[in-house]
């Protein structure tokens, strides 16, 4: 039952109520559009005029259009607020605990009545907030609601350093709700367009990492906010207020981190996080604004199950690796004369690299005896011989690197033509961009335009792309990860008449990276294409092809070197070479070099070079 229309039963079933203050309209009008009260309500400024609020569920507000007039809110929370104590925790008090401490304190409301509040109070008492600490969870190609990382806030007891208990803490955490198993490409499409509703939840830390079990193998970054402790409360006290309450949630705007800074917001009056994001918050770019508002304390780094896998796998020699993978299968060989026969020392690190990985491929898996008896034997033998310490040397802060929307402005030839090229591109990052921050081989691109400008003031639409999304994670001895790409959108290619045209397409690929250097990757891939071409007589064109490549992280910045072809079942064979170098000027700021030589059945070889400026901000 909406909350407005409970409230209405209850004022008529109730005994009088004490009465409101009068407050004139014209004060009344100022506190509305107090900026404490706006984000109590969460409202912003409508395309047409007038207030909206982000909250899409009629039964958080008391009056009738509360969710679009602040001030018809506000009177409405003032009378509501005198009702008789007797209504216990359906009281708007106790619904409203953050509307009300504002209002009592800006209209020393000293007459208020009293309700006990009792279920408020035993939430509020046992989460205690203390400080709290944003997380950050690192990207994670693989997972389309984790591609770009995710925020949450952890809300810490008094006592935590002192005992170690994190993990006790509570998780904030908004995301979409989900009812049924939506595959990935729906969810994609649901979470751009709105299609999913968005829900706070506050609970144990622990439960909510066992949530995200593939947390586990991505890096975890935690910025302890400066926060008071009256400043976290107030920030807590709010999200009651929000429990059950349903927002519309957007994949690149209205998404967790978003929510999140809506909630420092009200914590810290007077800080402007989210006017800093009118169109995207892409997560990075929220961490960096939280940053910049000084609202860190400190930085503690976790990194993944697999950063540590891997530092402990580099202290191996190639036989030794080998040794890890037979005890990870078998951890019987732990006693076997040839193992033994090692030195002490190496047998250590040999140990816990078969456990780090046997405990890496558990992750997110069900429970299996057979691989939890490994698990304890492995463990008793580094009982036994423990190895030293476990150093991860810790990335860049992802914070540092550039920022997610793309300006670009190039100019260049093809053939004998100049042109000048003007794109953009709303997110957020692909091989050959600044790279600090970033991990090298991964590639995440979100709707991408460029235009062309010839000589002779003709336009061309050169390429739109919806997605494309790259994952080259090198392959070693212990680990083997498949490679993927995936894009879609619409591209020139090569056409009949010496004309490029425009066609519309989605292609994949999977293979293998190999690490060649520590700055170096090369990559394989096979690849399927289907695409929309005026000039092919079937609607729909299916082509096989191979993608191959060179990256390599230099002092300038970022090289790649690729071959690519499409072979279509029609007889069109469309290969290129492609090199890029870009120069990294600024953290926000890269120069970049293209050349490239594309072959076609349809056209004779033709020559493409461009130099390109790519300004990077949100």
């Amino acid at each position: 039952m909406p909350k407005h229309l409970l409230l209405s039963l209850l004022l008529a079933a109730c005994s009088p109520l004490l009465a409101a203050p009068a407050v004139s309209p014209q004060a009344l009008e100022t506190l509305a559009n107090d900026p404490y009260w706006i984000a109590l309500g969460h409202y912003e400024t409508g395309k047409l005029g007038g207030w909206r609020s982000y909250v899409d569920d009629s039964g958080f507000f008391l009056a009738q259009n509360g969710d679009s007039d602040p001030a018809a809110e506000l009177n409405a929370t003032l009378q509501a607020l005198y009702q008789p104590a007797e209504a216990g925790d359906s009281h708007p008090q106790c619904v409203y605990p953050a509307r009300t401490r504002w209002l009592r304190e800006r209209l020393q409301l000293g007459d208020l009545p009293q309700p006990t509040c009792s279920e408020y109070r035993r939430w509020f008492d046992d989460i205690n907030p203390h400080r709290a600490v944003l997380i950050f969870p690192a990207a994670y190609l693989n997972s389309p609601s984790s591609m770009f990382g995710h925020t949450l806030l952890r809300i810490d007891q008094a006592d935590v350093d002192a005992s170690g208990t994190a993990l006790l803490s509570y998780a904030l955490n908004f995301g979409a709700y989900i009812e049924g198993m939506d595959n990935s490409m729906l969810y994609a499409w649901k979470g751009l367009m709105g299609g999913y509703p968005g829900l706070f939840s506050l609970v144990s830390y622990r439960a909510k990492l066992a949530e995200y079990s593939r947390l586990e193998n991505r890096d975890l970054w935690e910025y302890q906010l400066n926060l008071t402790a009256a400043e976290t409360g107030r920030m807590v006290e709010h999200v009651w207020e929000l429990k059950q309450v349903r927002f519309d949630y957007f994949f690149f705007d209205e998404n967790c981190s978003f929510r999140l800074l809506e909630l420092l917001e009200i914590a810290r009056p007077g800080v402007a996080l989210t006017a800093q994001f009118p169109l995207t918050a892409i997560p990075t770019d929220t961490v960096r604004a939280v940053k910049q508002a000084g609202l860190v304390e400190r930085i503690d780094y976790r990194p993944s199950r697999e950063k540590e896998l891997l530092a402990r796998a580099s202290q191996l020699q190639d036989p030794e690796q080998d040794w890890a993978l037979a005890l990870a299968d078998d951890s019987h060989l732990v006693n076997d004369p040839a193992f033994l026969g090692l030195p002490p020392a190496r047998r250590a690190l040999i140990q816990d690299a078969a456990y780090r990985l046997v405990r890496y491929h558990a992750t997110g898996a069900e429970r299996d005896s057979a691989q939890a008896k490994r698990s304890f034997e492995l463990l008793q033998a580094i009982n036994r011989n423990p190895p030293g310490e476990l150093s991860v040397a810790r990335p860049e802060l992802p914070e540092n690197g550039h920022q997610s929307r793309t300006w670009q402005l190039g100019a260049g030839s093809r053939g004998e033509r100049s042109f000048a090229e003007y794109g953009l591109r709303m997110a957020y990052h692909d091989l050959n961009d600044n790279l600090a921050g970033f991990p090298l081989g991964a590639q995440i691109e979100i709707l991408q335009l460029k235009l062309r400008q010839y000589e002779s003031n003709h336009w061309q639409l050169e390429r739109l792309d919806l997605a494309t999304i790259r994952s080259l994670t090198p392959r070693n001895r212990l680990l083997q990860p498949l490679s993927w790409q995936v894009a879609a959108g619409l591209e020139r290619v090569p056409g009949k008449n010496e004309r490029r045209e425009l066609v519309s397409h989605i292609n994949g690929g999977a293979g293998g990276t190999w690490q060649l250097g520590s700055e170096t990757l090369a990559y394989a891939m096979a690849t399927a294409r289907l695409e929309h071409n005026s000039d092919f007589a079937a609607f729909i064109a299916p082509a096989a092809g191979f993608n191959t490549g060179l990256i390599w992280s230099n002092q300038l910045g970022n090289l790649s070197l690729e071959a690519k072809g499409d072979y279509f079942q029609q007889g069109e064979v469309r290969r290129s070479l492609a090199l890029n170098q870009q120069w990294e000027l600024a953290d926000n700021l890269g120069l970049r070099l293209s050349a490239s030589r594309q072959f076609s059945h349809l056209q004779a070889p033709e020559n493409e070079l461009m130099l390109t400026l790519r300004w990077y901000h949100y």
